[in-house]
């Protein structure tokens, strides 16, 4: 690293995970993501939320179409990000359906908002934040572009992060500001950060 720049070593730890998301076989990716989605769906956290909030995964990231499905069939209400068109900001819609998801900024699939109502109360809630990596401590290494940065200042509920073990790292760096998640999920283990 030269002097206080991170950016640098963060960009090198960004490659590395995706790397080693994408070294993972088809099998051997959908095997630990049902690992991480069944520990996930046994959390305390998870069953007691009547909100969950959850990004909608990419091939790359931890899987959660099943997470989204069982909640829709348990009748969770379900929030999805949907990003604003020339800002670095996201708002959240409900779904009722997986069919109401139509491909949208960066290729992901967002809420399509002729068909969902936005969700503004950020009060409580269940929040599957997504990153490239998290630490023993719950701060994660994002995507770079500060959007879930940016929700996380607003919202108050509760936050899970689901991280693949060898994505998993002792000590990342991390801005004052930065808020970390309660509880990180993998495929191994579930750790209660705080």
């Amino acid at each position: 690293m030269t002097g206080n720049d991170i950016r640098p070593y963060k960009q090198r730890l960004r490659a590395d995970c995706k790397e080693k998301r994408k070294a993972l076989s088809e099998a051997e990716k959908a095997r630990l993501d049902r690992k991480i989605a069944n520990k996930f769906l046994n959390l305390f956290q998870y069953r007691e939320a009547k909100v969950l909030f959850c990004y909608v995964s990419t091939e790359i990231e931890v899987d959660t179409f099943q997470i989204l499905r069982r909640a829709l069939e348990s009748r969770k209400t379900v929030a999805v990000p949907r990003c604003i068109d020339g800002t670095r900001e996201m708002e959240f819609y409900v779904i009722t359906d997986l069919a109401q998801l139509e491909p949208g900024a960066f290729g992901v699939l967002e809420p399509n908002p002729a068909l969902c109502e936005k969700w503004t109360d950020l009060s409580d809630g269940l929040c599957v934040i997504p990153a490239l990596s998290y630490d023993l401590s719950g701060y994660r290494l994002g995507y770079g572009k500060g959007y879930y940065d940016r929700f996380l200042s607003r919202f108050s509920g509760e936050t899970v992060g689901l991280v693949y073990e060898n994505c998993l790292f002792d000590v990342l760096p991390h801005g004052k500001f930065d808020r970390r998640a309660e509880k990180i999920v993998t495929e191994t283990r579930v750790i209660n950060v705080f």
